[in-house]
């Protein structure tokens, strides 16, 4: 894959915030609690920090959007989205269910992404017209049309479960083939290698999937929220598809 200088910024940002985190990750983790009630480690600060100087010292005009340190210039025709530890509370409990999550949106869409797990071994890249990547090899969605021999993957459903749409979801799952609970980077690193078909998540923001949405897209498939509605800085859930099956969940959820 041809690499834009801003894809190659990305990936070795990711490269330097997966040495910090197996470093923290080896020894003993210590956790508070921020304000809003979730945790946070030394591992995602530092980590954060590394990202952040790497890319604002390559693209100094960029706004920067972290999990940890803030914003900058959110309103930048460019601006880096980054969540340095995906999954904290797996990584403080140590196993490997965590990421980091870099993406690049320009003008409000989002157009390059690097998910980094590196201790469960996978990297996922993506960049607007170059397809999508898993550990160095082409990945495309599957070709499954029929939600009825779809594997459908759900997250963070909390909070559809108080709302108006759990029980459209319960008929969804009584009729797809087969529902699980990947979770975090996994479900969308398998939707976008064709491994499983659609996911579904709620109570999440930009920062914990705009990379899988570059990456997802750019393997063939497709991504909105459960509204059908374009992702944005204020999406606050995810219907993410091979394409084919998109309007069909899309109508059993509204």
């Amino acid at each position: 894959m041809d690499q834009s200088p801003e894809l190659q910024a990305a990936l070795e940002a990711a490269q330097e915030a997966a040495r910090i985190a197996r470093e923290v990750y080896r020894g003993r983790i210590e956790v508070r609690i921020k304000p809003d009630l979730t945790p946070v480690t030394e591992a995602d600060v530092r980590c954060e920090q590394a990202i952040r100087s790497l890319l604002e010292e390559r693209f100094p005009s960029y706004g920067f959007f972290g999990e940890e340190l803030g914003a900058r210039d959110l309103d930048a025709e460019n601006l880096w989205v980054v969540d340095p530890i995906d999954g904290t509370k797996a990584f403080a409990r140590q196993y490997p269910m965590f990421s980091t999550q870099i993406a690049l949106m320009r003008a409000g869409e989002i157009v390059l992404g690097v998910s980094s797990a590196p201790e469960y071994g996978e990297l996922a890249y993506a960049e607007r017209g170059r397809g999508a990547y898993l550990n160095d090899q082409r990945i495309t969605v599957s070709r499954i049309d029929d939600p009825g021999r779809a594997a459908l993957s759900s997250g963070n459903l909390k909070s559809l479960a108080s709302g108006a749409q759990w029980s459209a979801y319960g008929r969804l799952v009584a009729r797809v083939d087969r529902i699980r609970g990947y979770g975090d980077f996994l479900h969308y690193h398998l939707l976008a290698a064709g491994k499983i078909d659609a996911v579904i998540e709620s109570d999440v923001n930009i920062l914990d999937f705009a990379a899988c949405a570059a990456i997802v897209t750019e393997a063939g498939g497709r991504f909105t929220d459960l509204a059908g509605a374009p992702i944005t800085l204020q999406s606050r859930s995810v219907l993410a598809t091979n394409g084919r099956l998109h309007e069909a969940i899309l109508s059993a959820l509204t």
